[in-house]
């Protein structure tokens, strides 16, 4: 990924005393691996001035939404809302190859392969695998490419690249999942677009909208 200048205030889509959300480049991690680069934890941590707490994360190449809880006590306040399924995550996606039909639920069994940094799909029950359901409907069609609007029913590894994939859906750019060529700057056209949750301390519903990449397919598609 090309390097680039940044203000960190200028990624900053919502803060207050218990979260801070970001709309992360892409090409920038989520969390510090075993690479120098600097990530989007530590940006977050510098801007705070004290420790943060991820609540997701969201791939490298990809973009959009990131949220951190400032203390333990919101990180698990919103973590428990994950896995009640209260706290929902839209994505958008550009594939090549539209599905069919243009409104399903996708349900597979997936695992993780940590040497390869990859998930795997199947149809069928497996040793190891874990239900990954997500939905997605048409939202834009293009001379060239479709736009998919994605809501994750669960939260696995690489799920919406791998479903996306298993179904001969990759995403544009996706070559790790079947994409025939990669963009120009390595990223994948996955978007972190949306999310909805109750606000850990005054009990309100609150939803936040990253705005659209600034490129010509994102643009294209009229999104505000």
């Amino acid at each position: 990924m090309e390097k680039v200048n940044f203000a960190i205030s200028d990624l900053i889509l919502y803060k207050d005393n218990q979260i801070i959300v970001f709309n992360k480049p892409a090409g920038m991690l989520t969390q510090s691996d075993d690479k120098e680069d600097k990530s989007l934890i530590d940006f977050a941590e510098i801007y705070c001035k004290h420790k943060v707490y991820p609540l997701h994360r969201l791939d490298r190449p990809a973009s959009g939404i990131v949220v951190f809880a400032k203390n333990k006590k919101a990180l698990l306040f919103l973590t428990k809302q994950l896995e009640e399924r209260t706290f929902s995550k839209t994505y958008l996606a550009w594939v090549k190859a539209a599905p069919s039909p243009d409104k399903a639920t996708l349900k597979h069994f997936i695992k993780r392969n940590g040497k390869l940094k990859k998930a795997f799909c199947s149809d069928e029950p497996k040793v190891g695998y874990k239900v990954a359901e997500l939905s997605y409907k048409t939202n834009f069609k293009s001379d060239n490419y479709t736009l998919l609007e994605i809501n994750l029913i669960s939260g696995r590894f690489h799920q919406i690249r791998a479903q996306l994939s298993e179904i001969s859906s990759p995403i544009k750019g996706d070559v790790k999942y079947g994409a025939r060529r990669s963009n120009a700057d390595r990223s994948i056209d996955l978007f972190a677009r949306t999310i909805t949750f109750v606000h850990p301390t005054n009990g309100t519903k609150q939803t936040i909208t990253a705005p659209i990449p600034n490129s010509s397919l994102w643009l294209s598609a009229g999104l505000e």
